[in-house]
Order: structure tokens, then C-alpha cells, then sequence
């Protein structure tokens, strides 16, 4: 028998002394591959002796309003084994069992540190993230082509288009259409592709590092670091919208971001500042905290007229128009709730603001304290905030998309699988690698209770359909309709079998677009060239939103000179510039690495050797013994010893019966120490 203490917030919570306090744990459980996320226990419940009355707020009374404990939010905890540390968590209260119209019992149960991060980032978009701001350009024609010919950096311009058809034809010479081939002298020689047709992208890296700085929260660089190009070459495309990145307007309005608030008095420690936004945390406006009001007010020095946008988020939260001279917004106009705000001025002309021209102030009560008068002041420091440059703020042009499913989408790609270690960091790493860190082999045999047990087929479905959300664009569609399957996307079962047990089909999907790309022939003669371009169009060739598009970004130098249009009325030649892929090199010889699931005939080379792909590296060696016919899944009960339990890793070996196991699950007892262990036999 165990001595089990758990402690909340610091707090020891009393234990009831016959109660069964279990935890399972699993890092890539054979009946989901796809999951992740998954340490937790089943619920079980404490007394609602007086210490537990005390730390839960006596919850069970709903007249307490004042301090009371928010159940819909799990808090810190952490279980201790004969005073040994076990476990970090969060504890999330269920409800209370009450007898006789008194508290008897809370019912609680205990989430591994993982799992919090789902909780940490909620329902936020990567639109969120507004430390992407400080990459905010101006959408001009010099900046797109700058990112185009430049080297591969955070943020770049692909040569994707929005809505215009590439080509490249040495003998045909259309004014205003999508050749390629570069002609000077203006007049019908004028073509290729205009600024306009083309958008920014930005490095996946910096998404995930402007995730750890928003949420103070720390990967590992097994994976997402720079030194990996497998993930560091990897782009997002900044398509928020299908078409042009400038909206349709008669007379054509651009917003500019108020580029930073600093706080003018020493502010309040529940709010903050971050690249231009005011950072309103939940802990300001759940109850008993509170902001009671605030006032936003505009003073420019000129008289012209502007629309003032605010943002949350990253989303348009509230927008005035038509505005002249000084204007002041209150909780009367719209609501400050927990997020990021930033303020963008719209004008058709230059509208000025001095640095001390917009005042944010804000007014709250803390725990039934009012917190003295104005507390928090901002005052932009940007002087200029509005002309007639169409600004391309990165936030409002990331695709939308919630940051969990951003993070869930990388993880089923890779096959990533996540742990927090010792230091509170949040460890990224391959399945693969994960499983070959350890060397450790438990002999469990003379723990084992040999009276029951079972061996079970391993096989939980007859195949595996590994495939990308987006296939929605003309060539992807196209593929499909010619191939009878979708672009990169595999059915696996080993050796092509077909099974009839079980009968289902299991579905990793990752929620990105997958184009297809294209590298352009010479429609005069049939010569490549070395350019390679996207087409964001449905099948019926009009523009196309789908899901977020990433890519790997590879610079040509010195290749095939394309015609760069910078207006309607000018061109010029370049043959540096920037092409997507899907896979990381041009050549299989320097990686065969690629973006598909299926070994796909290569859209650049033609060719079938890139045969690095998703599931070759990242899957294969799991997958492939699931289907292995010599595989089992044993389950057996054991009554593990402390030194077991506490030390135990789930990419540690077990041995049984001369016999060597990888761990499925394992569900341990921590009062009595008897576990339940799913394993699968190394074959």
C-alpha cells in the first residue's frame, strides 16, 4: 500500500481512506493513433471534511458569490507517492455529492500538465497572436517583389496566385495575361504576373515561437527549431481571404494599425501591452474582478474624415465610420472582454495623429476593491497613422484558424507526440524518436498476476486513410477526378491486404489545403523552365479560400527570367525568385522529403524518387507493426512496486515471459499499487 497526498494550489487535500485513486496513462494508444493530449485519471472523490470545505469555497453553497471557486476552470495540483513527487496537473472539480442536505464528498478528477494546454489556448485563432505584427509591411508592389526576389526569411511572397493563370510561352504575347515569358517595350509585350495576383507567407517557426511568447509557454527544440529543415523551411500563406488582398471599393480606403500603446502611469499587473495591442486578461473581467469602464479617445490634427476599426483577436470587433475630428468611445459604444485589442484608422487621405493624440484609459475593481480612479493609460506613439498605403497587418490576413487545431494539425503530420518534463517544458519530439531515447527494460514477471489475462488482436481496423482536409483547388480536384483518389493522400493496410476484421477504417486527416503545383513548360517548343507556381482556384477556375495552405519554400537563383509586372504599365525581368513545393529540395538526391502521404510523381522533377514522405518517415515503423500479423495486444495485471511506479517511462520496454513490449496504456491504482497494462509485443 501506497501513501497517497495530493496537494492543490499548495493546499494538502484530505483523502478518504478506502478510496480508489487511479491514473491512466498512454503517449500513442494503438485504438487512436491520432490523439493526443491523453494523461488523465477517472474521477474519484475527497471528504468535504474542513479543509476541503476551505479550499473548494464550499461550493455546494450558491449564495456564496464573493470568492467563490470557479469550477469551470481546472486548477494547479499535484500527487505525491510516500512524499515522493509523482505527478504535475490540474485538477478540475466535478461536482459535490451531498447527504441529508449536507456536503459529503467533492468528485474531482486529475489532468496530466499536458492536457492544460487546450485549456491555456481555449477557442483563440491564430489571429491571436500579435507578437506577427512586428512583420507587418506595407502591401506594395515594391514589397511583394522584394519578398519575391529576397532570400527565404519570416516572411516571404510565393510565386501562388490568388486568381490569374501562369504560363510561360515564348511565342504568344497577350498584354495583361498570366505569361510568363518576359518581353520589354510595353504595348502587347506587357504581361506576366502583377503584383496584385500575388500574397505574403510566413515561416511556421515564428507561428509556434509567437505562441510560447502570448502563452508563456516553452517546446522543446527536438523539432521546432531552426536547425530543422524538415519543419524551419516550412511556410503558412496569408490568404484570410479568396481574391485580391484589398477589399472592392469605389474609393479606396486603407487602414493602418496603431503601431503601440506604452503605459503612461505605472499600470494595473492584470493587464499588459504587446506590438500594438492592450491585453485585457480573463482574470479583468470574470467575476468578482471587473472593469467597470473605459474611455478611448481620438484627437487628430487634421480635420479630414476616418473609420475607426477595433480588433479582438485579430477579428473586427467593433468599427465607427464616417468620423471627423475628435472622437471619444466608451463602454457605451461596445464591451472590453478577456482578449487582445488593437485600434487600425482608416482614411482616403493622410489623417495625423500627434504621440499623445489617442488615450486608452480604463477603470476596473479588483476582488471588490476599486483600483484607484483611471489606473491604466496608453498612449500611441505613432505619429502618422493613417495615408494611403494599404497596410498588411498579419494578423488580419493569417487564415482562420483556432491555434489548437494549428498545433493538432503539426502533430498528425509528423507524428508528434508531447510530454511536459521536469522544467515545465512542453517536449516535442517524433514518435519514432521518442520510443529510441530509451533503453530502459522492466522486468515485470514476478509482479504479474498469472491467475488472468488476455491476448488480443492488435488490429483495431482494417486500414489507415491518411489525407489532407483542403483538396479543393483546380489541379487537386483535377488529380482526383483522373486518379480516383486524393492528391498525396494514402490508404494504408500492410502489403495492400484486404481485411474483413475488424471492418473499420481509421482516418487521419490534417486540416490544411494541399495544392498541387505546377511547373511550367514552354508552350512553344515543350523546354522546362524552372519555375514552379500555385493556383488558389476552385475547378471552376474562380478564386478559392479552402483551408491554410502551407508549403516548403525553395529560392531559384539564376533561373528562368519571369515577368514581373509592378503595375499595368511596367514590367521588368527577374530569375531570382521565390517557388512553393511539396517537397523540401528540388533534387531527390539532396532530400527526398516531401509534404504527401503517398509517394506521388513529383511536380517539379516528374519523377517518383522523393520518397520521403509523411507516413515513410513519420509513420511506417508504427503503423506497419500494428498490421503485422505476428502482433498482439497482451493485457495483464500487475502489482507494480513504488520504484516501478514512480520511475516508469511510456517509451520504456517491458519484459515478460522472455518477451519484450512496448507499453499501450497503463492504469495504475496508487493506494494499492495494482496496475492494469496494455501492451504490444516488439515484432
Amino acid at each position: 500500500m501506497q501513501k497517497l497526498q495530493l496537494y492543490i494550489s499548495g493546499t494538502r487535500v484530505d483523502l478518504f481512506k478506502d478510496e480508489s485513486v487511479s491514473i491512466t496513462q498512454t503517449i500513442q494508444n494503438v485504438r487512436d493513433i491520432a490523439k493526443i493530449f491523453t494523461e488523465f485519471t477517472q474521477s474519484f472523490t475527497v471528504p468535504a471534511s474542513k479543509t476541503n470545505n476551505i479550499l473548494f469555497r464550499h461550493y455546494y453553497n450558491f449564495d456564496i458569490a464573493v470568492n467563490s471557486f470557479d469550477a469551470r476552470n481546472k486548477v494547479s495540483a499535484n500527487i505525491e507517492l510516500n512524499n515522493i513527487p509523482f505527478k504535475k496537473g490540474f485538477i478540475r472539480l466535478e461536482g459535490v455529492e451531498m447527504k441529508k442536505n449536507k456536503p459529503y464528498a467533492y468528485k474531482i478528477t486529475f489532468f496530466g500538465e499536458t492536457v492544460n494546454l487546450k485549456d491555456l489556448l481555449e477557442d483563440d485563432e491564430l489571429s491571436a497572436l500579435d507578437t506577427l505584427n512586428s512583420n507587418n509591411l506595407d502591401y506594395t508592389a515594391t514589397n511583394v517583389r522584394s519578398n519575391l526576389v529576397g532570400n527565404v526569411d519570416t516572411i516571404i511572397t510565393p510565386l501562388i496566385t490568388h486568381t490569374k493563370q501562369l504560363y510561360y510561352d515564348t511565342g504568344t504575347h497577350v498584354a495583361q495575361d498570366g505569361n510568363l515569358y518576359y518581353q520589354g517595350g510595353g504595348g502587347t509585350n506587357l504581361h506576366g504576373v502583377l503584383w496584385s495576383d500575388l500574397k505574403f507567407a510566413i515561416r511556421l517557426y515564428d507561428i509556434i515561437q509567437a505562441i510560447q511568447t502570448k502563452y508563456s509557454i516553452t517546446f522543446s527544440t527536438d523539432f521546432f527549431n531552426s536547425s530543422n529543415p524538415t519543419f524551419y523551411n516550412l511556410y503558412m500563406w496569408l490568404h484570410r481571404k479568396k481574391g485580391d488582398v484589398e477589399p472592392a471599393q469605389q474609393v479606396p480606403m486603407q487602414f493602418t494599425q496603431v503601431s503601440g500603446f506604452n503605459a503612461y502611469n505605472t499600470p494595473s499587473p492584470e493587464t499588459s501591452t504587446s506590438n500594438g495591442a492592450i491585453v485585457i486578461p480573463s482574470s479583468l473581467v470574470t467575476s468578482p474582478a471587473q472593469i467597470l469602464g473605459f474611455s478611448l479617445d481620438l484627437t487628430p490634427t487634421t480635420n479630414d474624415a476616418y473609420d475607426i476599426q477595433i480588433y479582438r483577436n485579430g477579428s473586427l470587433y467593433y468599427q465607427k465610420t464616417n468620423v471627423q475630428g475628435a472622437e471619444t468611445l466608451t463602454d457605451a459604444d461596445f464591451t472590453l472582454t478577456a482578449g487582445s485589442f488593437t485600434i487600425s484608422i482608416g482614411s482616403t487621405s493622410v489623417v495625423t495623429f500627434n504621440s499623445t493624440n489617442i488615450v486608452w484609459e480604463i477603470n476596473g475593481q479588483l476582488g471588490g476593491e476599486v483600483i484607484g480612479g483611471w489606473t491604466d493609460i496608453w498612449r500611441s506613439t505613432f505619429t502618422t497613422v493613417t495615408s494611403t498605403t494599404f497596410e498588411f497587418i498579419i494578423t488580419e490576413q493569417i487564415p482562420k484558424m483556432k491555434i489548437i487545431d494549428f498545433l493538432s494539425a503539426l502533430f498528425k503530420m509528423f507524428n508528434l507526440t508531447a510530454f511536459v518534463d521536469d522544467t515545465g517544458t512542453i517536449v516535442v519530439r517524433t514518435l519514432d524518436s521518442y520510443y529510441s531515447a530509451s533503453s530502459v527494460v522492466w522486468d515485470i514477471n514476478k509482479y504479474v498476476n498469472i491467475d488472468k489475462g488476455t491476448v488480443d488482436i492488435a488490429l483495431p481496423y482494417k486500414e489507415v486513410e491518411f489525407k489532407f482536409q483542403g483538396l479543393g483547388t483546380f489541379l487537386a480536384k483535377q488529380f482526383e477526378q483522373l486518379e480516383n483518389t486524393g492528391w498525396g493522400t494514402l490508404s494504408y493496410s500492410l502489403d495492400n491486404a484486404k481485411y474483413d476484421a475488424p471492418s473499420e477504417s481509421y482516418t487521419v486527416e490534417i486540416p490544411f489545403e494541399h495544392l498541387q503545383y505546377q511547373r511550367l513548360v514552354n508552350a512553344t517548343g515543350g523546354a522546362d523552365t524552372d519555375i514552379q507556381w500555385g493556383w488558389s482556384v476552385d475547378d471552376n477556375k474562380e478564386s478559392y479560400y479552402g483551408s491554410p495552405v502551407i508549403f516548403y519554400a525553395i529560392k531559384i537563383t539564376s533561373g528562368t527570367a519571369i515577368s514581373f509586372m509592378s503595375s499595368t504599365s511596367a514590367n521588368q525581368s527577374e530569375s531570382d525568385y521565390i517557388i512553393p513545393s511539396n517537397s523540401r529540395a528540388l533534387a531527390s538526391g539532396t532530400s527526398t522529403e516531401n509534404i504527401n502521404f503517398q509517394l506521388e510523381t513529383n511536380e517539379y522533377t516528374g519523377g517518383t524518387t522523393f520518397t520521403g514522405t509523411l507516413f515513410e518517415n513519420y509513420y511506417k515503423t508504427y503503423i506497419s507493426a500494428v498490421f503485422n500479423n505476428r502482433r498482439r495486444l497482451t493485457k495483464v495485471k500487475a502489482q507494480l512496486p513504488l520504484k516501478i511506479i514512480y520511475n516508469l517511462k511510456l517509451n520504456d520496454k517491458i519484459s515478460l515471459n522472455n518477451n519484450t513490449y512496448k507499453i499501450n496504456s497503463l492504469t495504475t491504482n496508487l493506494i494499492t499499487g495494482e496496475s492494469s497494462i496494455e501492451l504490444l509485443n516488439e515484432v
